[in-house]
This record gives C-alpha cells, structure tokens and sequence, in this order.
C-alpha cells in the first residue's frame, strides 16, 4: 500500500502464552462480566508490501467490540494447534473477520478451522463458546461446514443494502433484542455495507443438507440477479453470521462507496456488537487468566482500512 504510515502504539493487558490454561470445567461456575473475545489475524491483502509484517487484523474489529463492552486479544496464525487450543480454553468467543484470503488454503483458514472443531466439541460437552464470522468469516464457516466451497460470484462490491428478513429473523436469538424501529429500519433503509464479489446464494444453500441442517437463514439479499444469504445462525450452536460489514459503519471513515454512517446503521453496529460481547457473558471463566499482569502492544498503521494491527510487531511479555 503507498498510504503513509501513521503508527499509534496502544496496549491491551493481555498476553497468549503466560501460564496454564484454565480448566474447562470452571466455565460453568459463574457469568462473566468482563469477556474476552479473540480476533484471528489474517495474510495481507494482496499485493501489500508493508514493511510492518504479512499479517494484520482491521482495527474496526477491535473497535467494534471494544464498544460494546469487549477486552480483545488478537490471536495470530501460524500458531501450533496445541497453541491455539491454549488460546480457546482462555478466550470468551471468536471473531472471524472479513478479508480476502484464500478459504480454502489459507493459514486463516487453517486456524478458523482448528478453533470451529473445538467450539463444537466444547458446546456438545455443556460449555458455551460463541462464533462470529463477518463477510469473509460468514464465508469462512459456510465453507467449514458444508466441507465444501459452494460461493458463487456477485455484484456486491462496495454497496449498500436493506436486509430482507425471513419469518425466523423475528424469534431468533442475534435479532429477537433489536428493538423494532431498528430492525425496520433494517429492512427499508440502505445501511448494510457489502464489500463480497462472492456470497452463499439461498440456491446452493437450500441443495446442500449439511447448510440447512445446520444454519437458520435470517435475512437474504439480491444484487439484482441472484438471492444470497446475508444473516445466518446456527440451529444448536452460538454460531452467528453477517455477509455485511457492522463494524464499518461507526469505525472506518475511508470516503468511498459502499459506506453508511447514518444514525441506524451506527446502531445496528451497537446492537450486534453488543448481542456477541453478551454471548461471551454466557462463557464463566476463572479469574486467574493467563491474560492478566501482562501487557501486549501493538502498532496501528494507517493503510486500506483506514487502521490496522499489524501482528509481527506485537511485543509479548509477562
């Protein structure tokens, strides 16, 4: 990226690897209050050559649920399994950002998977451990699940769009708190930023048994000529995801199509940023966090994203 490079150091008191990991089992001793919520990291964009590392987290991510009530640890990739396990059992839920990596291939990917195959096996023990995927994330576990790439290309890059909500929008656990003049709003008004060439067309979602057995459509969209699905959640599992981008609309100030800063698109930001940040309530973990008296400092660099977390500069000590 030619942008100039504007850093601004700031630190989260957490730190990966500084201690055992707690036990399991403590999850179910209490609510918690002051979750933990990680953000995996991804390759750069293509063709960037920031000297400042190969991998990044948008800054919007942290923001976003930072806003809501949120302590963030950005989780790096090409870690171990044994690390990422290490990081599951200290984490309160996951976030898997939008992007453009490769979904199949991925060192994203790999990671998203790892962490999918520990937060079916912890939910199916008892211990609630929610998922998020956004644009690139809903494609993400669209892909995990189905064990099949069934994307198909649209004409959504940089729009805006109103959501059309399915009859179980209204019941569903992500929707069912909005209040009503927001998810009219929603629904009439251009506020969802779109910035995906491919999405999960209701066609290829309604032949494959492993999607429909698994995700609850809430909202579909159109680019005029195919139907794809925009919101989903998972039928047994805190699993959550939005083709469109929540995090854009308060945190990211690129002057550029696509975008929305309108009073109810900041809000529908809030109100999701917020329904995950409770999901992560739902996840007791023991006080005695490994995160605790260390401190991680990380860079924000000025590039496509307007900010970004650029990940190998992270400085780790306890």
């Amino acid at each position: 990226m030619s942008l100039p490079v504007v850093a601004v150091f700031a630190a989260l008191t957490a730190c990966l690897f500084c201690g055992p990991p707690p036990c399991a089992a403590g999850r179910n001793e209490q609510l918690n209050y002051r979750p933990i919520i990680g953000v995996l990291a991804q390759e750069n964009l293509p063709g960037d050559q920031s000297p400042h590392g190969s991998s990044y987290i948008a800054a919007s991510y942290v923001k976003y649920l930072e806003s809501a009530g949120a302590r963030v640890v950005p989780i790096r990739i090409n870690l171990t399994e044994e690390e990422y396990t290490k990081i599951f059992f200290s984490i309160n839920g996951l976030l898997l950002p939008g992007g453009d990596v490769d979904i199949e291939t991925s060192q994203f990917t790999r990671a998203a998977k790892i962490f999918y195959s520990l937060a079916l096996k912890a939910n199916d023990a008892g211990d609630y451990f929610p998922l998020w995927g956004t644009c690139q994330g809903f494609q993400q576990l669209s892909v995990i699940t189905a064990n099949k790439n069934l994307l198909t290309l649209t004409d959504t890059k940089a729009v805006t769009l109103p959501l059309t909500f399915t009859p179980a929008a209204k019941s569903s656990r992500l929707f069912q708190s909005f209040p009503k003049d927001l998810m009219q709003s929603l629904a009439d008004e251009n506020i969802t930023s779109n910035f995906h060439m491919w999405s999960l067309s209701t066609q290829n979602y309604s032949r494959n048994a492993k999607l429909k057995k698994f995700y609850k459509v809430l909202s579909t969209n159109t680019d005029g000529k195919k139907e794809f699905i925009s919101t989903m959640e998972a039928y047994r599992y805190p699993f959550y995801a939005v083709q469109w981008h929540p995090e854009k609309s308060p945190f990211e100030w690129i002057n550029k199509s696509g975008m929305n800063h309108s009073t109810s698109a900041v809000r529908a930001s809030f109100y999701t940023a917020r329904f995950f940040v409770t999901e992560g309530n739902m996840v007791p973990l023991n006080v005695s966090l490994p995160w605790s008296g260390c401190f991680q400092h990380y860079l924000f660099v000025h590039f496509y994203f307007l900010q970004a977390l650029l990940l190998n500069l992270i400085h780790l000590k306890c």
